[in-house]
């Protein structure tokens, strides 16, 4: 069974699960048939979603261009963070009725207590509003996480970054990049979005621009306004294009091929060298790939393209190939993919650290450095301490004067 499967599997069953214990206390609201109607809309609306996707996989991932972002983004957040969050809650209040209900059956048997002792007792007015107060926080605290989500969806930050790195050229000293990284054009970043997005990327005036992965989100029909997007950039010294996996959805033959026919410099497993300042930089483009092994395949397919009087730098969407990239003395990587963990309690607790060995800023391993892009767009709607952003990184030179 893949893991997409088990997932959806384990989604559905948080929905019914969720729905059960909230209808059983809604019976013990005040107005019941209401709680209870408005606990079977809200689960139909997330589940509907859910089976929807699975129906019509091709179908569901277009729902951006009809279904406004805010209803997408209930249904994300519900289901990625509200609903594993209340399940943390409910399981073990569940365990623990379910605990005290045996205990009291097992008196019953031993004739400690009498029958009448088990009569359901009328509800008081605390315990409805109790009800009615665990009934309706998870669907209230969902509702603000989209308020949340929606008021910094189109926030960005330029993060400068003076690095100095090993082996750079004096003459190459204050290179300039500017790496965007992750836009996820569709769901959450909308084309109405994008100009802001690039005319930030020009006024920066970078030697080099960097786009490191993840340029649209689910489908190719999004590919348009990501190709509009890349023509708007001002390419000035050079201009630079890795794939994501995310680009790689629907199909990573036909995302490959419009890109290059586009006339968009993507990289896949190649390089390209520009000059800069009168000293040959060289841009080697790491395919995707998940886990070590494969970043180790890859690394070794890209080492022997190096030319020994250019300054190489690697842009591979996946952190962890820095590893491989290290090994063989790359002096710079590139990449985004984790979001700066996206949901972040500080910058060494949250989903990055727990995902990845590399999260979010600057890493060093010998001489070699990486630097990882929160990147600047959304699949998921929320960030909490991983802003969005784009990224201007200003080379030093480590070596002597």
């Amino acid at each position: 069974m893949s893991p997409f499967v088990i997932i959806v599997c384990a989604i559905l069953i948080g929905d019914v699960a969720w729905w059960r214990w909230a209808d059983r206390r809604a019976r013990r609201t005040r107005h019941p048939k209401i709680w209870r109607s408005l606990v079977a809309v809200f689960t139909a609306m997330q589940m509907g979603y859910v089976l929807w996707f699975i129906a019509f996989p091709s179908l569901s991932r277009q729902a951006h261009h009809w279904v406004p972002s805010p209803v997408l983004a209930s249904i994300y957040l519900w289901h990625l963070l509200i609903l594993p969050a209340t399940l943390l809650v409910m399981i073990p209040i569940q365990w623990s009725t379910l605990f005290v209900a045996q205990k009291r059956w097992r008196r019953k048997l031993a004739g400690e207590v009498q029958p009448e002792d088990f009569k359901q007792p009328l509800v008081s007015r605390r315990e409805a509003l109790a009800a009615g107060a665990a009934v309706a926080l998870p669907p209230l605290l969902t509702g603000g996480a989209v308020g949340r989500a929606m008021s910094q969806i189109h926030h960005f930050r330029i993060n400068r970054v003076e690095l100095p790195v090993a082996k750079l050229p004096r003459e190459l000293d204050g290179l300039t990049i500017a790496q965007v990284s992750d836009l996820h054009i569709g769901r959450f970043t909308r084309p109405g979005m994008l100009p802001a997005i690039a005319d930030a990327t020009n006024s920066l005036r970078a030697d080099l621009v960097m786009l490191t992965g993840d340029l649209i989100d689910l489908t190719l029909s999004d590919l348009p306004a990501g190709l509009d997007f890349v023509r708007r950039l001002d390419p000035r010294g050079g201009l630079f294009v890795i794939e994501g996996n995310h680009d790689l959805i629907e199909s990573p033959f036909a995302f490959e091929s419009r890109l290059k026919q586009g006339g968009v410099p993507l990289l896949v497993d190649e390089s390209s060298i520009v000059n800069v300042r009168g000293r040959p930089v060289q841009v080697l483009g790491m395919s995707w790939g998940r886990g070590d092994a494969y970043h180790v395949g890859a690394m070794s397919r890209l080492n022997p393209l190096r030319q020994p009087d250019a300054f190489p730098i690697l842009l591979a969407h996946h952190p962890h190939a820095f590893d491989p990239a290290a090994a063989v003395g790359i002096p710079l990587t590139l990449s985004g993919h984790t979001h700066g963990g996206q949901i972040m309690l500080n910058e060494r607790l949250g989903v990055g650290p727990v995902m990845f060995r590399y999260w979010s800023g600057l890493y060093r391993k010998n001489d070699s450095s990486l630097f990882v892009s929160n990147g600047v767009g959304n699949w998921f709607p929320l960030r909490i301490a991983a802003p969005a952003e784009i990224v201007h990184l200003t080379l030093r030179s480590a070596q002597p004067t």
